[in-house]
């Protein structure tokens, strides 16, 4: 892969980028840093190793493995074009702190940019740890080396962990942490309550997101969380003193498959504030789920990214017959 790489760098005009289309069968999950793919990995680092840079990514095109098989085929994890350019021969080297520092500050616009959309729809959740590779590894390929504290050059798998790492942060309001460090860890499975007048206080405020198990001996129990089926259709926003985003989240998934899009616009008509944040969770989840390796968990998510522009102009419609019916009374 390398010497073939390296032919192609040496025969590559310089004003034109060498487009690459690059299509792998397997993907491997390895660890807590999420899904990893050994021929990915070499398939990059040969990249870089024949002195391309890749300053513009294109989007990557996901494969269904089991269409694949059917068709009596090899199934693809996934498909990527990749787009480069010759790195510069006086390339300068970077530390880890500083690419570090420099995905901070480039990938939280790529993001918004992708899941928000343009002239491209957005996105969808399936697709978003493949596509936030591109403005990474955009980073990453310009430098001709990056540096770890030893001074040895930072490998692809490092890299590629540090930018999908970017997806696995978030800053929603402490009852949605609570709720996705418990879902986390449990999934939609039982778990232990906590002990303590301060952790009963805190269990209070959770209990309309956890389905109560049988209360034990000395304040301990067993609960789970209500998954988006079991959330009460008359919930109001309106008169909810305490809306986190994942009570907001699950009742848009359960309005969207109740009601369909337009159920879905009504509901976010009602809390406008929310848009982004829930929209924001739903990538998270879908994350965490597809990490976990819980399919059928995750297909709720993208199906709501993949309709969000639909309830966004029913809720727009919604909202302007809500005031024009202010206006006549």
């Amino acid at each position: 892969m390398r010497r073939a790489l390296k032919n192609l760098a040496e025969q590559a005009h310089p004003a034109f980028p060498v487009t690459i289309y690059y299509a792998f069968k397997q993907s491997e999950t390895t660890d807590e840093s999420g899904t990893s793919s050994t021929g990915w990995e070499t398939f990059l680092q040969a990249v870089l190793d024949a002195g391309f840079a890749s300053p513009a990514p294109g989007r990557c095109a996901r494969r269904l493995g089991n269409r694949m098989i059917g068709a009596g085929t090899n199934a693809l994890a996934s498909s990527i074009v990749l787009v480069c350019r010759k790195r510069a021969l006086d390339a300068p080297t970077a530390s880890r702190r500083e690419f570090v520092r420099e995905l901070n500050a480039t990938l939280p616009e790529a993001l918004e940019a992708m899941t928000r959309g343009g002239v491209h729809s957005p996105v969808a959740p399936v697709d978003l740890s493949q596509a936030i590779i591109g403005p990474g590894m955009a980073i990453f390929s310009q430098y001709a080396a990056v540096l770890e504290a030893d001074g040895t050059p930072m490998t692809v798998k490092t890299a590629l962990q540090l930018i999908n790492r970017f997806l696995a942060e978030d800053d929603f309001d402490p009852d949605t942490q609570f709720c996705l460090h418990w879902f986390e860890q449990q999934g939609w499975g039982a778990g232990q309550v906590w002990r303590g007048r301060r952790a009963r206080a805190r269990q209070g405020h959770q209990r309309r997101w956890l389905a109560g198990g049988r209360r034990g001996r000395k304040r301990c129990g067993r609960v789970r969380l209500l998954k988006w089926r079991e959330y009460p259709a008359d919930w109001s926003p309106e008169t909810d003193t305490r809306t986190p985003v994942w009570e907001a989240l699950h009742q848009i998934i359960r309005a969207l498959n109740t009601g369909g899009e337009s159920g879905a616009g009504r509901l976010l008509a009602r809390m406008p504030t929310r848009a982004e944040p829930i929209r924001a969770l739903a990538y998270r989840l879908y994350t965490l789920c597809e990490r976990q390796g819980w399919a059928e968990d995750a297909r709720a998510y993208n199906e709501l990214v993949t309709a969000w522009s639909a309830i966004e102009q029913a809720a727009s419609e919604a909202g302007v017959v809500g005031t024009q019916a202010q206006l006549d009374i």
